[in-house]
């Protein structure tokens, strides 16, 4: 007779790596940030596979990274920024440059000297300034539904309507009536991600200042004058559904960072939490892949 199996399901993994994590307070600069350390390799840092820094969308805390993060399996830092979640709010709007300078002060805190970086919507500005900033301290780079600033090719006028106020972060109902047009079908017909998105939006909502300094330091970026000198290997994923951040704002940063590639997924805006699993495999496969 066949012995059992004594490997996990995925589900017991993925539950047992969330119970790994290490939340911290850090004071940085003069300011509180929540960090989630989660190990799988450790923190300091083989060159071969350093951990991967998750730079979250405006308004969005650490908690809403699991559906993603879970399937990864690699050692990864988030981080609620500035005015988000229990992370302090500056007195005064930082630019995401000045955010970027931050994060390279807590990496130097936490002992990590090289990390890969990955950025999602507005975290997808923070991680071009990383890359800028961090020159060698950044290994590889995944930019997702985000572009270079300014000059970005505008999603739905109702979307970007919806997005300048943080009232989605702090009534359901509101949350509910605006998904389907923000985020799709693929959120809204899949009962266990809006109960994901509830409870990640509405335990730590953002302070409306937190947010109102997020959208200022996005109209101040302006990444097209300064991708041709990121060298980071980097993937650009956009979803194909996205309203908010359409396709050819993916095309632009693939055109303009000299060592990019672009591929345009299955879904719309939060492509990397409806379709988790595949795109965990593509990102780890692009980190994994040899050094040329």
């Amino acid at each position: 007779m066949t012995p059992a199996s004594t490997t996990p399901p995925a589900g017991a993994a993925a539950a047992a790596a969330a119970r790994d994590d290490r939340i911290e307070m850090l004071a940085v600069d003069g300011m509180q940030l929540r960090v989630s350390l989660r190990p799988g390799t450790g923190f300091s840092s083989a060159v071969d596979r350093p951990p991967l820094l998750l730079c979250n969308g405006i308004g969005a805390p650490i908690e809403m990274w699991p559906p993603f993060r879970n399937p990864l399996g690699r050692p990864t830092i988030a981080f609620d920024a500035p005015g988000v979640g229990e992370s302090s709010v500056p007195l005064i709007p930082p630019t995401i440059g000045g955010v970027a300078r931050l994060m390279l002060k807590m990496l130097d805190h936490l002992g990590v000297p090289t990390v890969d970086v990955l950025g999602v919507s507005w975290g997808g500005a923070l991680a071009q300034e990383l890359a800028h900033h961090g020159g060698e301290r950044v290994r590889r780079v995944v930019l997702c539904a985000t572009g270079a600033g300014p000059l970005i090719v505008p999603g739905d006028p109702r979307v970007l309507a919806i997005l300048a106020t943080p009232l989605r972060y702090w009534s359901p109902s509101y949350l509910d009536r605006v998904a389907p047009t923000l985020y799709g079908r693929d959120v809204v017909d899949n009962p266990e991600m809006m109960a994901h998105q509830r409870r990640a939006r509405f335990t730590r909502a953002p302070s409306g200042r937190g947010y109102v300094w997020q959208m200022l330091a996005l109209r101040r970026f302006a990444s097209l004058l300064w991708l041709h000198r990121l060298r980071q290997p980097t993937l650009v994923l956009t979803g194909e559904s996205d309203p908010i951040i359409p396709v050819a704002n993916g095309r632009i940063l693939a055109g303009r960072i000299p060592n990019a590639r672009l591929e345009v997924v299955p879904g719309g805006h939060l492509f990397l939490l409806t379709h988790a699993e595949p795109m965990a495999a593509r990102v780890n496969a692009f980190l994994d892949e040899p050094e040329t």
